[in-house]
């Protein structure tokens, strides 16, 4: 098949590569038709993840139907169109009945969701049954919940959003934004989000943010004291996952608050200090993506959200490079590649 593959820093190349198999009877085989960039894909483009020591596929967002099922998987059958949650999961182990499909024992994720075909372990505890092929003006919301619109609603439940008080959005990508329509959604009566890019803070906004702060570092984190009069949020959001993010998310909690983070750490050492002293609080990490799908997708279709507007760049998926291109020098917030 053809994929998306990562060759080094900043080398992204659409190749051929084997396809996927079925190695174990409770996986599935998916074809893609439709598919998206991360922003966590950008930390293995931008050399973060460590070197890249041979070609790899990469991506893992997508949609399709079935064309392959394991002797063991009893839910889903060739000709299904599903929606594929990034990070699989049986859905029964005790990790999963807790709500904590993430840290699933058999949990493994998608590989190749920018490629023609990608393996799915855990085929009935994973994927989520669109009942048919979904509508051309449906795709973006729907790419939207395989991954970043969960993992924004989780920074909102882990910091404990509930209705009244104020919430701090840390970030202002794709998963940032997505934590302001969650933390409005939960009831914040207030939403600050914390972003430096106009186009961003416009769609925050319609969103539903009510206040934003345009600094970073100590005059960010004086901008959210002065508009909550000195006392901090009651919920705090990180999204983005480097060392200065989850500072000033510890530094505009008010005390005895919730930091939800769910940016991949890179770098981050926790102030474990200013966390006895302050009674801060930190909770958080991969999300349970498909805990929260079916919930995320009745919104969707009740027109209470519309994650789907963070894609806002679509490309041919032959044109994958051009993509991470874009969303490295932030001329888009997150691509969406057709088939």
């Amino acid at each position: 098949m053809r994929a998306t593959t990562i060759h080094g820093v900043r080398d992204i190349r659409y190749t051929d590569v084997p396809d996927p198999v079925i190695a174990e009877p409770t996986d599935a085989i998916v074809r893609v038709t439709a598919a998206c960039i991360c922003g966590s894909d950008l930390w293995s483009y931008r050399g973060d993840n460590g070197p890249i020591e041979r070609p790899r596929t990469i991506g893992h967002e997508c949609l399709g139907e079935v064309v392959e099922v394991g002797s063991a998987v009893r839910t889903f059958r060739v000709g299904d169109h599903v929606l594929v949650p990034f990070d699989h999961c049986d859905n029964t182990c005790p990790a999963c009945v807790a709500g904590y499909q993430s840290a699933c024992v058999n949990h493994a994720t998608t590989t190749s969701g920018q490629g023609e075909y990608a393996r799915v372990a855990e085929a009935d505890g994973t994927l989520f049954s669109l009942g048919g092929a979904p509508a051309r003006d449906e795709i973006p919301d729907l790419l939207a919940l395989t991954d970043v619109m969960a993992t924004g609603w989780h920074a909102a439940v882990m910091s404990g959003v509930r209705p009244g008080g104020t919430a701090v959005v840390v970030g202002d990508g794709a998963v940032g934004l997505c934590g302001v329509i969650a933390a409005v959604e939960l009831g914040a009566e207030r939403v600050i989000a914390m972003s430096r890019h106009a186009d961003r803070q416009r769609l925050a906004r319609e969103f539903g943010a009510t206040d934003i702060v345009a600094s970073r570092g100590a005059e960010g984190e004086a901008a959210v004291a002065e508009l909550t009069g000195g006392v901090g949020a009651d919920y705090v959001l990180e999204c983005v996952g480097n060392d200065a993010a989850m500072r000033t998310a510890l530094h505009v909690a008010r005390a005895g608050a919730t930091v939800g983070f769910v940016g991949v750490p890179h770098g981050v050492e926790v102030p474990i200090r200013l966390l006895f002293d302050t009674n801060v609080g930190l909770k958080g990490g991969m999300a349970p993506v498909r805990g929260y799908v079916e919930t995320l997708l009745d919104l969707v279709r009740a027109g209470r959200i519309d994650p789907g507007r963070v894609l806002d760049l679509a490309l041919p998926v032959e044109r994958a490079a051009d993509g991470y291109r874009a969303m490295d020098e932030r001329t888009a917030i997150k691509v969406q590649l057709t088939y």
